[in-house]
Order: structure tokens, then sequence, then C-alpha cells
């Protein structure tokens, strides 16, 4: 028993001893092959189909999925250099700052007038490129230019809302100004009124509905283009500065104004569908201009089957078929030359649902006030009321005691509403619309 162990030992360093000449030899043919090239790259490739390494086609394909996710953004990483490099940093106006931080860290439960503001802000500028065209038509331009709407849209992955209007537009020193440095006489005023206790539904009036949108965004761009200027980004987050840069896309819209906020974790509810098909239709009733949702739905539709699902079905079919069926088979044989005639003039098709994406036209109602009276149910005056006061009045309250509709000089028509309050405080609701 011993010998024989010593002559297996013997053996395996024979064999050893002759192996190993080889694997060197083999493994400087390699190095030689890498030296030539003039890259490790070309040896560590040579060896790819022993040791499991990537071949050039999986190479290539990493390459293609970095480049899509490089695009797969707004801006492609050039565009995102040339922003960084072209950017101008302002300070917002010490003001604005303050109104900022109060909007900021406010506990407001109705976070939602920010749409309403933003809407708003949005009609105003298509208002003004309308008045404008009176007696310049060509401002309006050509096509898509020409329609004066509003288009919100979000996006779910990148929680991100985006309202887009083809008004006036803002030049580079607008978005400076209008957008920071320079104070308003309502940004104190509001500020004043705020700290008295008054509600901050109320922004609106003071003129800086805009910074509304920090209530459910910590970041917000701002893309505008005038037809006297290029086309400019403002970046802001809510940092006490912000940017402007020359848009490095070129003329993506056009003319006009497009907000894109990005949500914090607590406004989700913004990225429902409904939940802003509800909000919009509620703030549309006082825009004239036409106000579009992107929604998607889902369809079944038919798709035809390919030549390999079709094999694979018949052998399945053939594979599953009985001897009974087989007998009915031979049988009825011209009648299964009269149905594969049909099949073969009708192609075989199989059921598919997919997602799409279209816009729905929200606000295609006619404004209340242009309406005639007989037209106008009372549940419609009372969704209007409630949309004038915005939650001024408490929930016991926000029926009108009373409603009138008149017209005085055409084309200003006129709504008067009767609050239901104290006596020693009555008042009227009087809204004016054209």
């Amino acid at each position: 028993m011993l010998l024989k162990s010593c002559l297996l030992t013997l053996a395996a360093f024979c064999a050893l001893s002759v192996a190993l000449p080889h694997v060197n030899t083999f493994t400087d043919s390699l190095v030689e092959q890498a030296s030539d090239v003039g890259s490790v790259n070309a040896f560590a490739q040579s060896m790819s189909y022993r040791t499991g390494l990537k071949t050039d086609s999986d190479a290539v394909e990493t390459e293609e999925a970095a480049a899509e996710e490089e695009v797969a953004g707004d801006f492609t990483a050039e565009q995102k250099v040339a922003i960084e490099e072209g950017e101008e940093k302002f300070e917002f106006q010490a003001e604005v700052s303050r109104l900022m931080d109060i909007i900021i860290n406010s506990l407001y439960k109705q976070k939602s007038i920010f749409l309403r503001e933003i809407i708003s802000n949005a009609s105003d500028a298509l208002d003004k490129l309308r008045f404008l065209a009176l007696s310049d038509e060509e401002l309006l331009g050509e096509g898509e230019n020409a329609e004066l709407e509003i288009r919100v849209s979000y996006d779910k992955e990148e929680r991100t809302l985006t309202i887009r209007d083809r008004g006036v537009g803002m030049t580079k020193q607008d978005l400076i100004q209008n957008l920071g440095t320079v104070a308003r006489s309502g940004t104190t005023q509001f500020i004043e009124a705020v700290a008295a206790g008054q509600d901050l539904s109320l922004i609106g009036q003071f003129g800086v509905g805009f910074y509304s949108v920090y209530l459910v965004a910590d970041r917000v761009r701002v893309t505008s283009k005038h037809n006297d200027d290029a086309q400019h980004i403002w970046d802001s987050t809510a940092d006490a500065t912000f940017t402007v840069a020359e848009d490095p896309r070129g003329d993506t819209l056009g003319r006009g104004t497009e907000i894109k906020l990005y949500l914090k974790e607590d406004a989700s509810e913004y990225l429902a569908q409904d939940k802003l098909e509800q909000l919009i239709k509620r703030y549309s009733e006082f825009i004239t201009f036409p106000i579009y949702l992107h929604k998607s739905k889902t369809e079944t539709i038919e798709v035809p089957v390919e030549e390999e699902e079709e094999e694979e079905e018949e052998e399945d079919s053939a594979a599953a078929a009985t001897d009974e069926e087989e007998e009915e088979e031979a049988s009825d044989e011209e009648e299964e030359e009269e149905e594969e005639e049909e099949e073969e003039e009708a192609p075989k098709t199989r059921t598919e649902t997919k997602t799409v994406w279209y816009w729905d036209h929200m606000n295609d109602q006619p404004a209340i006030w242009t309406r005639s009276k007989s037209e106008v149910t009372d549940e419609e005056y009372i969704r209007f009321f409630k949309g004038l006061h915005s939650g001024k009045y408490s929930p016991q309250t926000d029926v009108p005691n009373a409603c009138a509709q008149f017209v005085c000089r055409a084309p200003t028509h006129r709504v008067l509403f009767l609050p239901v309050l104290p006596f020693f405080c009555a008042s009227f609701v009087l809204f004016v619309g054209r």
C-alpha cells in the first residue's frame, strides 16, 4: 500500500514538471500580444473568452446605455456645462428673501393655492400678449405659437410639475427683476399683512403670488422666451440666491414661459392625476384661455402575431390535441380548408394593454359670467363663490345668502353675492368679468 502511494506521488511530480514550461510559454505569448498592441486591455480582451470578461460588444452596449442615461434628463452633459459656465448668480432682494422664508417655513395647510397663482399669472401673460397683438398681429407668431393656451404636465419619476403658457414671455432682465432683485410694494404689504394675522391665501392680491410655489417645491426652474430676447433659464433652490443663464438648447418654447417645480416629499399629492384635474377645474373658472392637462389612460389594442409566435401556438395546440379531435379533423377536411383560407386573409392578432398619454381640455365650459342666467345652476354659483373667497369664510357660511348676475354695459358682466355673515359685518362680494 505504501509503495502504491509513493508511485502515485512520483507520477504527479513528473506530470507537473512537464506541464509548467508549456504554461509559461502560453503566458509569455499572451503578454507579447499585449505588448504588440500597446495596451494591457488587449491582454484582458485576449483572455476574455476564458475568464468571462466583457467582450467588445458588451463594452459598446455599456457605453450606449451610459449615453442614453446622459440625455435622459432635460439637458445633456455638454448643455449642463454650458449653463454652469454662462450662468450669473444673484441674491434675492432682502424683502423678497424674507417673504420666501415666511412661505417656506409656513404651516399653512391649503398649499394648493400655488396652482391658482401660477395659472393666474399664466393667464395674465396671455392677456398681455393678446393686448399687444391688437396693434401688432405679428407678435402672435404662426402655428402653435399663435395658440393662446396653458398646459400642465407632471412626471412621477422625476417628481416634477410643469406649467407652461404661450404668453408674452420674459427677457433676461425681466427674469432678474421680476423674480428676485426688485422689491414690489406688495412684498412689504404682504409681509405686514401676514404679521397682522392675514391668511396666506391672499398672496395673489399683493402681486407676489409666484413665490407661493415654495409651499410645495424646494427647487424652481423658470424657462422663458420673449420675442425681443433669447431663451433664458432662471433657477433657484430658495437659498437666498438664484441664477440666470442663456438656454443652451436654443429656442425650444417659441414664446412664453415654462415653470418646473421640483416637489417636496410631502407634496406627492400634486403628482396625482385626479388631484390635479380637480384643482385645475376649480381654479380655471376665472380663466378664459384653454387649459390642458397631460393625462394617461390604459387602452386595449389588437396587435399582429409574429410568425414565431404563430409556430409556437401551433406546436402547443398540436401537442394538446386528442385522438378524437384528430379523427374529427380528418372527417371535416373541407371545412378546415375553408377556415384556413379565411385565416390567411385575416392576419392573426393578440390583445395587449398599453398606456396612452393625451392632452385633455379642463375648462371647456364657458366662464360662468359669460353665460345666460338660465344656463347656470345654483351649484355652479356656489362653487364659483367658494373659489372667490378661497376659504375666507367658515364652512357654515361658505354658501351665499343671495346671488345676482347682470350686464351693465357690454361686454362687462357682473355677478353679485351676499355672503352669510353676522348683521354687523354684512358685505357684498362683487365679481366683474369680461
